[in-house]
């Protein structure tokens, strides 16, 4: 299974390097349409607390360079709209501004994150659009296949809509990628392997996937269930054995997006270990290399 920073080495000659925008959408499950306040892991900021502010694109993208200035020295990049839900409400601005970005000659790649609940007809002809001008890439945050979990976090939509949304994007050359998030409140390490199980299983397999670590976030539903009964999260070694395991299982073509984390710093409760991304990457590829 092969790392995204290599494949994109391989497909432009160079580093590519994400840019988290934003593209001032909110999300169904925020605004009162499926629910309030999102799922109950969900920070104020939709999932996106580290990309660039509200702003006209131009200023979002040449702040989030020079966030990034001294860690690369990228040329072309990924223009990431991680917050939120990024084909959720005006369709015709939504286009507009992607299409913008599109016209970009440093963005290579347009990835928008989602719900597989808001692909709808005209959302996937806009998609289908913007793919003939720069590649699209579509991020569905799965994070489980169990529904007593998702119910309890409240993700607002069941299984089928995903394997629906899924189907439909990949019909249309729509690269994939899914969000699976270990260490969710009740589920076993066989729950969370047959996760990856099912992801792997798929025809045609995921185009990529990240992996990603539950944090308990101060502000959340779920942080406040936390203070008041804390309840057991996976050690560094147990979420390290974990991915090992994902990368064994899930088909060789499918590409490793993320295999851990950031939490906000002033937001974090736990896991405390997941403040060094340093040592949980080693601790993964320690794990990888015993393979």
């Amino acid at each position: 299974m092969r790392r995204l920073g290599e494949v994109l080495r391989e497909q432009y000659g160079e580093k590519v390097y994400k840019l988290s925008l934003s593209s001032g959408c909110s999300c169904p499950n925020r605004d009162g349409t499926l629910g309030f306040g999102g799922c109950s892991f969900c920070s104020a900021g939709g999932s996106g607390d580290f990309a660039a502010a509200a702003a006209p694109l131009e200023m979002q993208i040449e702040e989030a360079k020079a966030r990034i200035a001294a860690k690369t020295d990228a040329k072309k990049f990924i223009a990431y709209y991680q917050a939120y839900t990024n084909t959720y409400g005006d369709l015709q601005r939504l286009e507009a501004l992607y299409s913008e970005a599109a016209a970009r000659e440093d963005v290579a790649i347009l990835s928008l994150a989602t719900r597989p609940d808001c692909l709808g007809d005209e959302v996937m002809a806009m998609l289908c659009r913007l793919q003939k001008r720069k590649p699209v890439w579509i991020e569905l945050g799965l994070q489980t296949i169990h529904e007593r979990t998702a119910e309890a976090f409240h993700r607002g939509y069941a299984l089928p809509c995903f394997a629906e949304a899924y189907r439909r994007l990949k019909a249309a050359g729509i690269p994939v990628i899914v969000h699976v998030i270990f260490g969710l409140p009740g589920e076993s390490r066989e729950d969370m392997l047959d996760t990856v199980r099912y992801l792997a299983a798929l025809q045609p397999p995921p185009d990529g996937v990240k992996l990603q670590m539950l944090h308990i976030l101060r502000g959340t539903e779920l942080g406040r269930e936390y203070e008041r009964a804390p309840f057991p999260l996976l050690t560094m070694e147990e979420y390290a054995d974990l991915v090992a395991e994902s990368v064994r299982i899930l088909p060789e073509e499918t590409v490793l997006h993320r295999m851990t984390g950031d939490g906000p710093g002033k937001l974090l409760i736990a896991p405390e270990w997941t403040r060094n991304k340093k040592r949980v990457l080693n601790a993964i590829n320690a794990r990888l290399s015993a393979e």
